[in-house]
């Protein structure tokens, strides 16, 4: 675990905190040799190249996705954004993790 990111989720307000550390968690959980690096000033996860990270904001936080976006199911439409190779989910609650879900996207996004 990076340290940096330990410290940008340890940092944020509670709710926020309290969804960083699950979706960091199933992250590990879902993709094996996942490294964290903290760039862009946010937490971003890859396995050979970058997948996914985290960005606070006022009242939520964003998980994005940075590659691989056609392999994403959907069935929900929570997925924003329309450029090319990105897309991102706004998390206001940990109740909006849908655990099963997240972790598929995890592995589809981190594949080669």
């Amino acid at each position: 675990m990076n340290e940096e990111i330990t410290e940008y989720i340890n940092g944020a307000p509670e709710v926020q905190k309290n969804i960083m550390e699950l979706i960091r968690s199933l992250i590990h959980q879902s993709v094996d040799g996942v490294v964290e690096e903290y760039k862009w000033s946010r937490p971003v996860f890859k396995s050979t190249k970058d997948f996914a990270y985290l960005q606070t904001n006022k009242n939520h936080v964003n998980l994005g996705f940075s590659r691989n976006i056609e392999k994403l199911n959907d069935p929900n439409g929570v997925l924003e954004g329309t450029g090319k190779t990105m897309r991102h989910v706004k998390i206001r609650a940990v109740s909006d993790i849908d655990v099963q879900l997240f972790s598929q996207w995890f592995v589809a996004v981190s594949e080669d």
